[in-house]
């Protein structure tokens, strides 16, 4: 099977919950191994293929369709989509007909969470406050790099990116040029917790499945922290004020973390 749908991003912001609670639903087969198989991020040297090879076989589909009389689709998840320079091209490229699907959280907990998880993962050392005074110097030049050697992989692009990754906005207008508005459904993530049902709806009514009796959107992925401090909480605030009113314009809503 092709994939009809990816889950982008943006990275600690509930696109597991969703991935997860999406493909049970009787007509969406998900991904073999894993929810994201990072092909156009850092695989793309591979083949697509290979890519292929992660989804559900042709004769799957059909089983569902005879049982169902539905068409079932696939798709993955993998939030660094949405951030990498290069990735949007590759998917408008190879997935000509793809849907994609990002997940927008306060950036200021986007941020904190993101530290927290690549700190548990190993790939931070710092304090939370040193990473942000970090970022600049620790991306500088990263995104050349990526741009200048399609097998290049950069960490800290990756997994340091605390304050560029939450700059929604300048992604966003970049997937929607490559693929257009009706291909790009950008989702509130306070939203889905308030009303799952809703926003589950607005998904299924996306991709075009069948409406599905389900409520709820389980925690996936959390993990526990500590306090943000009021200062930092400020100044990071201050920070993402610009870009979170080009988001708003952008968006024709004000996201959740400025009602």
């Amino acid at each position: 099977m092709t994939p009809q749908f990816l889950i982008v991003g943006a990275q600690r912001c509930g696109t597991t919950a969703l991935y997860k609670t999406l493909v049970e639903h009787p007509a969406v087969l998900g991904a073999g191994l894993h929810k994201g198989v990072h092909y156009f991020d850092t695989d793309y040297g591979k083949s697509l293929e290979w890519y292929l090879g992660h989804f559900p076989r042709l004769a799957s589909a059909r089983r569902v369709e005879q049982r169902l009389g539905v068409q079932p689709i696939t798709g993955e998840a993998s939030p660094y989509y949405m951030f990498h320079p290069l990735a949007g091209e590759r998917i408008a490229k190879d997935l000509p007909n793809v849907k994609l699907i990002a997940v927008l959280r306060d950036p200021v907990e986007r941020a904190y969470s993101a530290f927290t998880h690549e700190k548990a993962r190993g790939f931070e050392t710092e304090t939370f406050e040193r990473a942000l005074e970090l970022e600049a110097s620790r991306l500088a030049g990263e995104e050349d790099r990526l741009r200048s050697d399609p097998t290049y992989i950069s960490l800290p692009h990756q997994h340091n990116a605390y304050l560029a990754r939450g700059r929604y906005v300048e992604q966003l207008q970049r997937l929607e040029k490559l693929v257009g508005q009706d291909r790009l459904l950008v989702l509130d993530f306070d939203d889905m917790v308030t009303d799952p049902g809703q926003s589950l709806a607005r998904v299924l009514d996306f991709l075009g499945l069948p409406t599905w009796d389900r409520e709820e959107l389980p925690q996936r992925n959390a993990r526990p922290r500590t306090e943000l401090p009021g200062d930092t909480r400020a100044r990071l605030e201050d920070y993402f004020a610009d870009p979170d009113r080009e988001l708003a314009a952008w968006w024709g809503r004000t996201p959740s973390w400025h009602r």
